[in-house]
């Protein structure tokens, strides 16, 4: 199945494996293998070329301190002919769909001669101006994260990846913490993207811990979830910690599908089948005699009581019963019918 017709089918999900592989193409090859067993429709790596798009000397984020950027980025990075080879494992092999997030205009110039169909822009280059125009000269799909972005830093990015050829896009709402509280997770900013950005998707790249708030932004409207993926916390790097493993992210696309098909299957209230109509029955309450009456007797509220099953004369009808005169008489727990009161 093509991207196209997968999100035309419902929320297209991704796992994020990152650089988490640690450079290893087996090992990338299984992170790939277990995503696909999971029910994803694409995984996604990030593309670093350390000469191209560091200083030496650029500071390391703070909850990865481990080696220098120059030492992991050159260390965890593939040749042309490896990224070629994870993307025809991914396609060819399991039908997954296989993209990355460049981080220099080089990366950008690699993965076309790899021939991604997608970009995902991340979240810290959103300001990277010629990043995008280079991108958007593709005419390929882009994903744009807004993870560290204020509204005229996403207009600005938006404008430039428009008016440089991009026609399909979708932005995501992001927050750049790792994890991310719930309370920041940002999910009221899908509805203003939508109402800010007319015809363009809205997706939701998730940094919370767990599965809810990536469920709660597809019941929002969100047509793309990215999430973190890996084979263990206990790996090493800077995203394994904040990843979510094979069992969990299997439970969030299963979970995910689950509510789009809710999404999709309106329910109409007044129109219940015989099935419905069995439960009312079995369920709902009719009106029934709390004691003997008489014949002759007017009807008080103390001598009705209402007990199952309901397919007497309804419970929400009993005040149209109180003070009317029973043409016999009844013993307790007799359930009325209309036929029982004069007219």
């Amino acid at each position: 199945m093509s991207e196209n017709e997968k999100t035309a089918a419902g929320v297209y999900i991704i796992a994020e494996i990152g650089n988490t592989h640690e450079g290893s193409i087996g090992l990338a090859k299984q992170f790939i293998k277990a995503a696909s067993a999971c029910g994803v429709d694409a995984v996604k790596m990030q593309t670093h070329i350390f000469e191209a798009e560091s200083l030496l000397g650029a500071p390391n984020p703070p909850y990865f301190t481990d080696e220098t950027r120059a030492e992991y980025f050159k260390r965890t990075a593939f040749t042309l002919q490896e990224w070629k080879e994870l993307k025809r494992y991914s396609e060819e092999v399991l039908n997954v769909d296989f993209f990355s997030s460049p981080f220099s205009l080089e990366a950008v110039d690699m993965l076309e001669e790899v021939g991604i169909k997608t970009y995902k822009i991340a979240s810290g280059e959103v300001s990277n101006t010629p990043l995008l125009e280079r991108v958007a000269r593709t005419r390929k799909k882009v994903l744009l994260s807004s993870g560290m972005s204020s509204w005229d830093d996403l207009d600005r990015a938006v404008e430039a990846l428009q008016s440089s050829g991009c026609t399909d896009l979708t932005v995501l709402q992001c927050t750049s913490e790792y994890p991310c509280p719930p309370e920041r997770s940002g999910l009221n900013v899908l509805a203003e993207m939508r109402a800010r950005y007319k015809g363009i998707q809205v997706g939701y790249s998730d940094h919370t811990l767990g599965v809810a708030i990536s469920i709660a932004a597809v019941s929002m409207g969100a047509t793309v979830i990215e999430k973190h993926f890996t084979l263990s916390n206990q790996m090493y790097g800077s995203d394994a910690m904040n990843s979510i493993e094979p069992r969990e992210f299997k439970r969030l696309v299963k979970e995910i599908r689950d509510v789009e098909i809710a999404l999709l299957n309106r329910v109409d209230k007044d129109e219940k089948g015989t099935e419905i109509q069995n439960m009312k029955m079995t369920f709902e309450k009719s009106i029934v005699s709390a004691e003997n009456i008489p014949m002759n007797t007017r009807i008080e509220s103390q001598m009705l009581a209402y007990k199952k099953p309901g397919n007497g004369i309804p419970a929400n009808k009993y005040e149209e019963i109180i003070g009317k005169i029973v043409n016999k008489g009844v013993t307790k727990d007799h359930k009325f019918e209309w036929t029982d009161f004069k007219a």
